[in-house]
């Protein structure tokens, strides 16, 4: 069994809240239908009702742009110090 968590887009959870608010369906049939946990239905529909326009954006949270901001920056600075260190044994070379 794996330990990572299933993704879901903004498309399929809109999908889910709608069918959740139309209320022809119980929480336990979604959540079979859509194979996601009762909880999380009615968090999207908690959370789609509490604050529409931001449910159709990718992240919620802002971690993983924060993380990707992080990891750019990494990955900068890994450079500057490959460059930094290339510099410095070319001077060492011709004696500066």
């Amino acid at each position: 069994m794996s330990n990572t968590r299933r993704k879901f887009s903004p498309e399929f959870k809109f999908k889910v809240v709608l069918e959740a608010l139309k209320e022809r369906e119980t929480l336990a049939q979604l959540a079979v239908r859509f194979e996601v946990h009762q909880t999380m239905i009615s968090n999207w529909k908690k959370e789609f009702v509490k604050n529409p326009e931001k449910f159709f954006e990718k992240d919620h949270s802002g971690k993983s742009t924060e993380n990707m901001d992080a990891n750019s920056l990494y990955a900068k600075i890994g450079q500057l110090e490959m460059e930094n260190d290339f510099l410095k044994k070319s001077l060492r070379k011709i004696g500066l």
